[in-house]
C-alpha cells in the first residue's frame, strides 16, 4: 500500500488472518456520502432533466428508503453523525466552526478549532469500533475533523495540518474530481494483506465549486435555464459518474458480493439563480428552505443499502434517519454497538412487519458557530419531529455567528406541517390541530428535554 504518502498506516504492517478465518469472511463496507444535494435530484428519485444513471442502478439493487433523514441540515455536524450514529448534542460537533470573538487573536481561534476536534476523540466511531474486529479503513473526501486517524481511520487522505490549508479535507478533497487512484490502491491493499475494509466515499460532489466537465455542463444548458442551475444539475451528473467508477471498482475486484454498499447525502441543496425568491439581503449561493434549514429541503435524503444475499432490493418508505447508519454497519460486520446509540439496524427494519413509520424521528440544527463547544443548547436554532405523515419545527434563540441572515428570515412561530398533502411546507396547521401538536412536543420533551 505505497505510492502515496497519505496512506501511510499508523499502526505499521497488517497481520495476516489466519485460513481458516476466511471461510467466515466479514464484509466489506463502503460508504458513500453526497455533499449538498436535494433529495429528488437524482432520476430515480423522480427528477426530470438530471441524469443520474449509476445510482439509479444502485437504487434498484438497494433496499431503498425513500423517506431518510439527516438530523441537521450542516456538513461538519451531520458527517459527525453519520461517522458516530450520535446526534450532534451528542458528539458535542453541533457547527462547522467555533464562534469568533470579538479581539481574540488568530492563536486564541486556532486553539479553539483544536478543541473542538478534540471531540471526536470522545466517542467510539465506525472505524474505531470495526479495528476491533479485524478491520482497516481509508478516508476520502470530506473529513472536518483534523488527521484521518483522529476518526479511527487507518488510511487516508486528509492531513488536518491549519498551516498547510487542512480545515475540512484538504488533500482528501481531490477524490473523485481527480479519479479514485487512492482508493483503488487502499482496496488493493486491503485484499494483500487479507483484511475487510471500511471506505468512506465523501468526495466534495456536487458542492460548489461547480465546475462539471464542459461535456457535461453542454448537456444542461438551454434556452430558459439559468446556468448556475445548469452547472448544478451538471456537478449532480459528474457525482453520479464517480459512484459508477467506484461501484466498478468494486465489481472489477471481485468484491461485489461480499461487499456492503450504504449510500446517504450530508444535506439538501436548492441552487439559488437570478430567477429564485430570497428574501432581501440573502447571502448564500442556496435557495432558502435547503440548506442549513429544518425543511425538507435541507434534511431528507434517500438512503440507500446493497448487499447481495443479505439485503433484497425493496422500495421502502419507512421513516429513516443518518443516526441509523452506524448500528446497521456495525451489526453486520460483528462489531460492538454502543449502548449510547439512538439508531436503529435498517436490515432488520427491512424485514419487520413493524414498519418505520410508527417511529418518532427527530432532528436538531444549530448556528454555523459553535457560540459554546461545552454547551450544544447555545447555538440551537431548530428541532423537529417527524412521526407518519406529520411534522412540528420548533424554533429557539440559539447566537447567531455568521451566515446569521440565512436563519433570521425563517419563521419564528412553531411550525406543523402534513408532508404528504404538503411537501413543501406551506400551509401551517399549528392551530388546527393543537392535540396532535402537543403529542409531538411530548415527544420532542421525551427525546431531549429542554427548556424553551
Amino acid at each position: 500500500m505505497t505510492g502515496f504518502s497519505f496512506l501511510n498506516q499508523s499502526s505499521g504492517s497488517f497481520e495476516k488472518r489466519p485460513a481458516e478465518e476466511n471461510e467466515n469472511l466479514k464484509p466489506n463496507v463502503v460508504l458513500i456520502i453526497s455533499d449538498d444535494q436535494h433529495w429528488r435530484d437524482y432520476s430515480f428519485m423522480g427528477h426530470p432533466v438530471i441524469n443520474t444513471p449509476s445510482i439509479d442502478q444502485l437504487a434498484r439493487q438497494s433496499i431503498q428508503f425513500n423517506r431518510g433523514y439527516v438530523p441537521t441540515a450542516l456538513c461538519r455536524p451531520s458527517l459527525a453523525t453519520i461517522i458516530t450514529g450520535l446526534y450532534p448534542r451528542q458528539h458535542g460537533i453541533t457547527g462547522n466552526d467555533p464562534f469568533k470573538q470579538k479581539g481574540s487573536t488568530p492563536q486564541e481561534y486556532q486553539k479553539l478549532r483544536q478543541r473542538l476536534i478534540g471531540k471526536i476523540d470522545q466517542v467510539p466511531t465506525i472505524p474505531q469500533l470495526l479495528a476491533k474486529v479485524g478491520y482497516v479503513s481509508f478516508q476520502s473526501g470530506k473529513w472536518w475533523e483534523g488527521h484521518y486517524s483522529r476518526g479511527g481511520f487507518t488510511n487516508g487522505m486528509t492531513h488536518g495540518d491549519p498551516n498547510r490549508g487542512g480545515r475540512h479535507g484538504d488533500e482528501g478533497l481531490m477524490i473523485g474530481r481527480s479519479g479514485l487512484r487512492p482508493i483503488e490502491q487502499f482496496v488493493d491493499g486491503a485484499l494483500a494483506e487479507e483484511k475487510p475494509f471500511f471506505l468512506w466515499y465523501a468526495p466534495f460532489l456536487p458542492h460548489t465549486p461547480h465546475n462539471p466537465p464542459k461535456r457535461l455542463l453542454n448537456q444542461y444548458l438551454n434556452d430558459g435555464r439559468p446556468v448556475r442551475l445548469a452547472k448544478y444539475y451538471a456537478m449532480c451528473e459528474w457525482f453520479d459518474e464517480t459512484c459508477g467508477q467506484l461501484l466498478k471498482l468494486i465489481d472489477d475486484k471481485g468484491l461485489r458480493e461480499n461487499t456492503m454498499i450504504v449510500y446517504v447525502t450530508d444535506n439538501g441543496w436548492i441552487q439559488r439563480t437570478s430567477q429564485s425568491k430570497v428574501p432581501e439581503g440573502w447571502p448564500a449561493s442556496y435557495a432558502p428552505r435547503s440548506k442549513q434549514s429544518p425543511n425538507e429541503g435541507g434534511v431528507r435524503t434517500p438512503i440507500l443499502i446493497r448487499w447481495p444475499n443479505h439485503a433484497p432490493p425493496v422500495s421502502k418508505d419507512d421513516l429513516v434517519s443518518s443516526v441509523d447508519i452506524a448500528p446497521t454497519i456495525l451489526n453486520a460486520c460483528g462489531a460492538t454497538v454502543p449502548d449510547n446509540l439512538p439508531g436503529l439496524d435498517l436490515l432488520k427494519l427491512a424485514v419487520s412487519n413493524s414498519g418505520g413509520n410508527d417511529r418518532a424521528l427527530f432532528g436538531e440544527g444549530y448556528a454555523h458557530d459553535i457560540a459554546d463547544i461545552n454547551e450544544p443548547s447555545k447555538s440551537l436554532l431548530y428541532r423537529w419531529v417527524i412521526q407518519d405523515e406529520f411534522k412540528l419545527i420548533r424554533r429557539y434563540k440559539g447566537k447567531l455567528g455568521r451566515h446569521a441572515k440565512v436563519h433570521e428570515s425563517f419563521d419564528k412561530t412553531e411550525q406543523l406541517f402534513h408532508l404528504k398533502s404538503d411537501p413543501h411546507e406551506t400551509k401551517n396547521l399549528v392551530n388546527s390541530r393543537t392535540e396532535l401538536v402537543q403529542k409531538l412536543r411530548a415527544q420532542l420533551d421525551q427525546d431531549w428535554k429542554l427548556s424553551d
